[in-house]
């Protein structure tokens, strides 16, 4: 790949941070396991963080807790920027999940400390409050992480759900930490993942 900086005269800083810039971009060849709405594809992790960055601002007055919706929309468009190195674990995939943890570490300060160090200590905080879930933000942001798949699962006549042999029970395990940074939005989604094994597009569990 040729490197657009190498004939240029920057600061040390600006060409950090536009390196910075240039690494991220490789979050559009991340493909998730859920699909567009229309069922079409899987969507890649820049349309995920983008998608999750503008529910943010729609919907915040459904958060628990108020938060600082700015704080929100900058996890929701950096968490996911350490699968660059250490790919999509699939969240129904409870030993990739786990595998993953160290993965993460390494790419968040690969990735982070690409930027000068104010900023990868800004952009690593914002990285590590989104996992830890310890604020109302993290716990915001984490209920729209979760919320946002099942939306486009359900509306693509099961998506993910049913390629991968996923039922309601799971569905509903999985992703009740939504209720703990959106009970409204929880209420909203058991109400989807009924209506989805209503329709016949999601089993209700093993058995079915």
């Amino acid at each position: 790949m040729r490197d657009p900086l190498a004939a240029t005269e920057v600061t040390d800083r600006l060409a950090r941070q536009l390196r910075f810039c240039l690494e991220i971009d490789k979050v559009k060849h991340i493909r998730r396991r859920n699909p567009l709405t229309d069922g079409s594809r899987p969507e890649d992790d820049a349309e995920h963080m983008w998608h999750l960055a503008v529910m943010a601002l729609v919907l915040a007055e459904y958060a628990a807790e108020p938060v600082d919706v700015a704080r929100v929309v900058a996890m929701l468009l950096l968490h996911d920027v350490v699968e660059i190195d250490a790919g999509d674990a699939f969240i129904y995939d409870t030993a990739a999940r786990a595998a993953a943890v160290d993965k993460e570490l390494a790419a968040a300060d690969r990735i982070f400390g690409l930027l000068p160090k104010a900023q990868e200590e800004w952009a690593r905080g914002v990285w590590d409050e989104f996992e830890a879930k310890a604020t109302p933000e993290a716990r915001f942001a984490g209920a729209l992480d979760r919320l946002q798949p099942m939306l486009q699962n359900a509306s693509a006549d099961g998506g993910g759900w049913a390629v991968h042999g996923i039922t309601a029970d799971r569905v509903l395990a999985v992703n009740s930490v939504i209720d703990t940074g959106a009970p409204e939005l929880w209420a909203l989604a058991q109400q989807i993942v009924a209506g989805a094994v209503a329709d016949g597009v999601l089993r209700s569990g093993p058995e079915d």
